[in-house]
């Protein structure tokens, strides 16, 4: 996995400072269109995948391996459904 070093484009462009290249920032649904998330889902429910760590992680970091991207946000609203209502 890449780290941002403290001289990236992403911390240059979140500083504000020139880049060779336009920042662009997208959401993502990763089960719309990535066959990687979709074989993984295919086994496993939505609310295991959320408990299980390392399928989370392996999940959220997909796009940014395929894609090639500089950054990747993860953000959580804790919308998850409460176990006892499902």
């Amino acid at each position: 996995m890449r780290v941002a070093t403290m001289n990236s484009r992403f911390l240059d462009a979140c500083r504000r400072r020139p880049t060779d290249v336009r920042p662009v920032w997208f959401m993502r649904q990763a089960g719309r269109y990535m066959k990687q998330y979709r074989d993984i889902r295919a086994k496993v429910g939505f609310l295991e995948l959320c408990k299980n760590t390392d399928l989370a992680a392996e999940v959220s970091l997909q796009p940014y391996r395929v894609l090639g991207v500089d950054a990747e946000a993860v953000i959580g609203k804790g919308f998850d459904p409460l176990p006892g209502v499902l």
